[in-house]
Order: structure tokens, then C-alpha cells, then sequence
């Protein structure tokens, strides 16, 4: 018997169906329309201005000067580590030559006491790897000759010295990796800090490049004008030293010789700095075709005869304090709370200094930047 299938129901065959239909699909639609009004009305974050941006690159340079301090001073340890670690090496290699030439005399005299009358103690006493374990034992020792007691005590010592030379070559090698680990995290956090300061000012418009150049004119002229003013106040203060009778140029070198030896040593210092004049800062740098701000210090006082070390935290602790009114050609200007900075004093409100990635050597004002303090070296 055939049999009937049940005809299907649709709802889509009936007016009321497509009446439901059609109500569904409007109502899905208003909801996708719902849902992308709520998209697009969400909150965006509103675009930096251009005083935010220059703010913020202002801080991420500061930043990476303070990561290049940090630099500098593990690259000084690494390179202090690795000449350690260089000749400690070189000196185990020589002390493990005398620990040679010892063994080969105790082989001497072994070989000869078995020629003698066989392999007799004091015998095994030469050829031992270990003659502690024999000479211990004072009835061997009472057997050995006096050239014998001294081959003993010199492979000894020789031992001795081979194992305290190695315990200590790596020691200085686990010090090498430490700096080497500190030099690379300082180096990425530079390059880091860098990037993004790069970054920021890649999105900038030709409008807003205009408008960050003419900010940085405006705080360089301000710095300028206070530079004038220090300058003009320090003229009237020795006019007024001179009237009193006062002939000293209101520096703090102490007078005599030591002082003139010191105006001398800035003077080449400041020679040097201003020769370098237009070239580039790089980060980590110390010349001769780029430096960054310790290391146009570093190398200028260098070529005066005086050897500075390579941060700036390290300079600010070198030579003389000095107050901002005092300072003469050729002293040390270090700027911020955190000692990152260091400019070379020219005169007249003015220093000689690397100031950032992007620039190059320059004069500019010493109040450019919150000053820390100053120093003479020399």
C-alpha cells in the first residue's frame, strides 16, 4: 500500500507567515543598525595636541639620556671585566707552565728512583697526582733530599696558585656575563625610548611639525634672555667688586698658581669642545666623529690633560663645586635631579654640549634645562 506523506507546513506560504518573516527581518536589521550607531558612538581618544606631543618626546629623550648613562657606565664594567677576566687568563696560562715544568723535575727524580731500585714510596711520591696525600706522611718527606723538599714545595705552591687564579678568573667571568646582561637590557631600553619618541613625531602633520618648531624657538629664546640677564647681573657684579677695591674675577680657583693652572686646563678644554662644533650625538659615543653629552666632557677635559670618568654621574663627583654665579670657561654644567645631562661652560650664560639624537654639538643656554650644579675639574 502506498504510502502518503503529511504535506509540509510553511510558514512562508501563508500571508501571515511572511507578515512574521518580514517582522523578523526588519527587527534584525534595526539591531545590526542599533549595534553599529553604538560602535561608531564610542568614546575615541581624543588626539594629542602639539605642546602634549613635544611634552611627552621632551620626557622619552630625558629618558633615554638617563638609559645612556646606564649604558655608558655597564659598558665601562664590561670593558674593566673583560681586561680582568683577559689577564687573569694569560696569567693561569703561565702558572700552569711553572705548575709544568715542576711536575716534569718530580718526573725526574721519580724515574730516576725507579732506575735506582724500583718503584719505591718516595717513587710514588713524584709520580702522585696528588703529593699532599704523601708529603703528609713525614717518614716519606724524612727520604727526599733537600732539591727533592723543594721540587715538592714548588709544585705545591704552583697548584695552589693555578686553583685560586682559576676560582678567580670565574668569578670575573660570572662579573663579565652580569655586565654584559646590564649593558644589553640599557642598550634596548634606549633604542626603545627612541623609537617611540620617533614614532610620535612620524604622525605629526606638516602643520604640526611647524607649530613643534616654533614652540622649541620660543623655549630656546627664553633660555637665550635669561642667559642675557645672568650675564648682565654677573657684569654688574664685578663693576661693583672693582669699585670696591676688589680685583678678583669672582671665581671660586682658589688664586695663585692652582687657579691659573685651572683657567688654563678649561681654557683647552673648551677649545676642544668648540672644534667639535656640528658633528653629531650618537648615543654611547666618545668621539672623534660623534659623542653623546659625557662623552664631549670626557674627551675635551682628556685633550687638557685630565682624565675624567665616562658618566655623568660619575664627572658631577670630579674636581671643585662651583655655584651657577661662579662659573668660568671650560666647567661642568650637569642638569635634571637624576644627573643626566652635562654641557661645557662657555661664558655668558652659554655652554658647549651634545644635547640629544637628532642634533649635533652646539652653543646653547645653560638655563635650556633645570640646572643641577656644576663642577670644575682640573
Amino acid at each position: 500500500m502506498a504510502s502518503h506523506r503529511k504535506p509540509r507546513t510553511s510558514v512562508l506560504a501563508s500571508p501571515t507567515g511572511r507578515r512574521t518573516a518580514a517582522g523578523l527581518t526588519t527587527a534584525a536589521l534595526a539591531s545590526v543598525t542599533l549595534l553599529s550607531q553604538s560602535a561608531d558612538a564610542a568614546p575615541r581618544a581624543p588626539k594629542p595636541t602639539v605642546e602634549e606631543v613635544k611634552q611627552k618626546v621632551d620626557d622619552l629623550y630625558h629618558q633615554a639620556e638617563v638609559a645612556t648613562q646606564k649604558y655608558n657606565a655597564a659598558k665601562e664594567r664590561a670593558d674593566g671585566q673583560r681586561h680582568t677576566v683577559d689577564r687573569l687568563l694569560d696569567a693561569s696560562a703561565k702558572r700552569a707552565e711553572k705548575m709544568n715544568e715542576s711536575r716534569r723535575l718530580l718526573g725526574t727524580f721519580a724515574s730516576a728512583q725507579y732506575r735506582t731500585g724500583g718503584m719505591n714510596p718516595t717513587a710514588q711520591l713524584m709520580l702522585a697526582k696528588d703529593p699532599q696525600q704523601f708529603v703528609d706522611r713525614n717518614h716519606l718527606m724524612e727520604r727526599l733530599t733537600g732539591r727533592q723538599k723543594q721540587a715538592v714545595t714548588d709544585y705545591q705552591e704552583q697548584q695552589a696558585a693555578a686553583t685560586k687564579q682559576r676560582a678567580e678568573a670565574t668569578r670575573s667571568l660570572e662579573r663579565l656575563q652580569a655586565s654584559q646582561a646590564s649593558l644589553k637590557e640599557s642598550k634596548r631600553s634606549v633604542q626603545d625610548k627612541l623609537a617611540e619618541a620617533r614614532q610620535l613625531l612620524s604622525r605629526l602633520t606638516a602643520q604640526e611639525k611647524a607649530r613643534l618648531a616654533e614652540l622649541e624657538r620660543q623655549k630656546e629664546a627664553a633660555a637665550k634672555r635669561r642667559a642675557a640677564e645672568e650675564a648682565r647681573k654677573q657684569q654688574e657684579r664685578e663693576r661693583q667688586r672693582q669699585q670696591d677695591g676688589d680685583g678678583s674675577t669672582g671665581g671660586s680657583t682658589g688664586g695663585g698658581s692652582t687657579g691659573d693652572s685651572a683657567t688654563s686646563k678649561g681654557a683647552k678644554a673648551l677649545a676642544f669642545a668648540r672644534a667639535q662644533i656640528g658633528k653629531p650625538y650618537v648615543w654611547g659615543a666618545t668621539g672623534p666623529t660623534s659623542y653623546d653629552c659625557s662623552g664631549l666632557t670626557q674627551a675635551a677635559w682628556k685633550a687638557a690633560g685630565v682624565d675624567l670618568p665616562r658618566t655623568t654621574w660619575d664627572q658631577v663627583k670630579v674636581g671643585q663645586r662651583v655655584a651657577t654665579k661662579d662659573l668660568q670657561p671650560g666647567d661642568l654644567v650637569f642638569f635634571y635631579d637624576d644627573i643626566s645631562h652635562v654641557g661645557m661652560y662657555l661664558g655668558d650664560g652659554k655652554m658647549v654640549h651634545a644635547p640629544k639624537p637628532g642634533a649635533s654639538v652646539r652653543e646653547e643656554s645653560i638655563y635650556y634645562m633645570p640646572i643641577y650644579g656644576s663642577v670644575r675639574p682640573g
